[in-house]
């Protein structure tokens, strides 16, 4: 199927980079005149509060829609069929949580930031200092996932040869990324993202059709097919179990994963920070039906992407290309329209990783400017408007450094798989301390600080003693074996611990604010004062 030292087999490399040049053009342009009116913090983080409510829902999907949806689930179903599918339906479940419990509320009680709703009702330094953390936390592994598939994308499509040509490639993609964020800020970003995911909703389509035009317009025939070109194993793909489900520990793997796919999203921050990107609450909701409504019909997408790229493209070639299962759309776009639609797909795929690294990238710059320089290190005492975006942007330039470096450790892992682990993570260090301080009346800052940072520590340790870093079929550091933790994703055990130890931290302390309480219950449920609150 390819020849590393020529890309892939039948791949046009002079074409892929036209096309990649000419999409990366367009969008600076869109960036550097949206960079304009870039003036306070406002702007910087939030647009200015300027987007409408269909607007920002298609631009959560643009930021929602990542490499791991693109590139990771139809993978993910070419080779495991049934139980890659199981990430999809994870991924758009969660949405539920988030539009039911957090959305609206949240876009009445804060500003910026998650730190800025844990703290309206606590002692605001420690809690903002650990929101911070969290926040930056979830972040760099949510790029590690995303810097990856750039990876592994680029290496098909150019065909380098070598962990050092890979390296450069993931390197060149991150300092690309790092400059839509430091020029753009939050409204550059959401119009990124915004045309990335019409074009990855219209690509897929076109595929998605195609796919079934040449098998009839019968998704059986389809599916029969990916079973006859599986081989051995073919049948397993439309069964439960070929990835999960073969032994106890596995069966465990999937129930953890689930929990984490559903549970995370509500606590991913840079899913939160979009949510202060509309001026109102009910803009806020219209933002999330717009989100599922795309984002539900793009999965259905990926079902005939994945068993398509199965049937036409095969398992074997899709493991064996570079970026191993990520690679499965691409080939699958090859395989159908020959070079010209491997470039566009490629490009879009390209887009994808670039919207949601700035997106990323952009929340956990605001996270450290505006929680800990702002109002932990200044106590609110900024000396212009400008300076906190000036911190904000050297932030960003460090990220990106950090995700270059993570990129290159984890290039070979599944995308999907990679930011199962980001929602892990979101779901122990922020989901609970979210909850409980929109719900709880007796929830305080002893309860926060041990929910954040014991869910935190707990999720984190758990990674790096688990079979996804070490000891595993495909670990991120080979030749060592040191792990003693037996599932691939810790939210079965770092998410109840979370919730048990914010319950215990804040039932042993006497600190109580029913008055501030009150207040936010107040604005988290009716909106009042919630222009006051959002005013920089």
């Amino acid at each position: 199927m390819r020849n590393l030292a020529q890309g892939v087999e039948g791949s046009n490399p002079t074409l892929n980079i036209i096309i990649f040049a000419i999409f990366v053009a367009i969008t600076l342009v869109i960036v550097f005149r949206a960079s304009r009116n870039t003036k306070t913090a406002s702007d910087y983080y939030a647009a200015g509060r300027s987007f409408t409510g269909p607007q920002n829902g298609i631009a959560i999907s643009g930021d929602y829609l990542s490499a791991a949806s693109f590139l990771g689930i139809a993978g993910a179903i070419a080779v495991n069929g049934y139980d890659g599918f199981l990430y999809s339906i994870g991924f758009l479940v969660a949405w539920l949580v988030a539009l039911l419990l957090v959305a609206e509320l949240l876009r009445n009680t804060g500003k910026f930031t998650l730190g800025d709703v844990v703290a309206f009702r606590m002692r605001q330094r420690p809690v903002r200092a650990a929101a911070a953390v969290s926040t930056l936390a979830v972040s760099f592994f949510y790029l590690l996932a995303q810097m990856a598939g750039a990876g592994g994308l680029v290496n098909l499509l150019l065909g380098i040869k070598g962990d050092w040509g890979q390296n450069a490639v993931i390197a060149i993609v991150g300092v690309l990324m790092i400059v839509y964020v430091l020029i753009g800020g939050m409204k550059g970003t959401t119009w990124v993202q915004i045309i990335k995911a019409v074009l990855l909703i219209l690509g897929a389509l076109a595929m998605t059709l195609w796919v079934l035009a040449k098998f009839g317009f019968n998704f059986s025939n389809l599916l029969q097919a990916a079973v006859d070109r599986g081989g051995a194993n073919g049948e397993a793909l439309l069964n439960p179990g070929k990835q999960y489900g073969k032994t106890s520990t596995s069966k465990l793997d999937f129930l953890s994963l689930a929990i984490a796919l559903v549970l995370g999203t509500a606590g991913l921050p840079h899913v939160l920070m979009r949510f202060y990107t509309v001026p109102t609450a009910k803009d806020a909701r219209k933002s999330v039906v717009w989100a599922i409504v795309l984002i539900g019909i793009f999965y259905l997408f990926t079902l005939v992407l994945g068993y398509g790229a199965g049937a036409l493209v095969g398992p074997q070639a899709i493991n064996s290309a570079p970026g191993t299962t990520n690679s499965a759309a691409p080939l699958l776009a090859l395989e159908l329209g020959g070079p010209i639609l491997l470039g566009f797909i490629s490009a879009v795929a390209f887009a994808t990783i670039l919207a949601v690294v700035a997106g990323l990238t952009i929340t956990a710059s605001a996270s450290f400017a505006h929680d800990v320089y702002a109002n932990v290190i200044k106590r609110g005492q900024v000396d212009s408007k400008q300076a906190e975006v000036r911190v904000a942007r050297i932030t960003a330039l460090v990220i990106g450094a950090l995700a270059i470096v993570g990129g290159i450790l984890a290039k070979n892992q599944n995308v999907a798989f990679l930011v199962a682990l980001a929602f892990a993570v979101a779901a122990s260090a922020n989901l609970p301390t979210l909850l409980y301080s929109l719900f709880w009346k007796r929830f305080n800052t002893q309860g926060a600080l041990w929910s954040m940072y014991g869910g935190l520590i707990v999720c984190i340790v758990l990674i790096v003693f688990s079979p996804a870093v070490s000891g595993g079929p495909k670990p991120m550091i080979k030749g060592v074996d040191f792990h003693w933790f037996p599932l691939e994703n810790p939210g079965l055990v770092s998410i109840p611990v979370s919730f048990l130890l914010g319950f215990l931290g804040a039932v042993l302390s006497k600190e109580r604010n029913e008055k501030k309480y009150a207040e936010m219950e107040v604005r988290a449920l009716t909106g009042a004062h919630a222009e006051k609150a959002t005013a920089h």
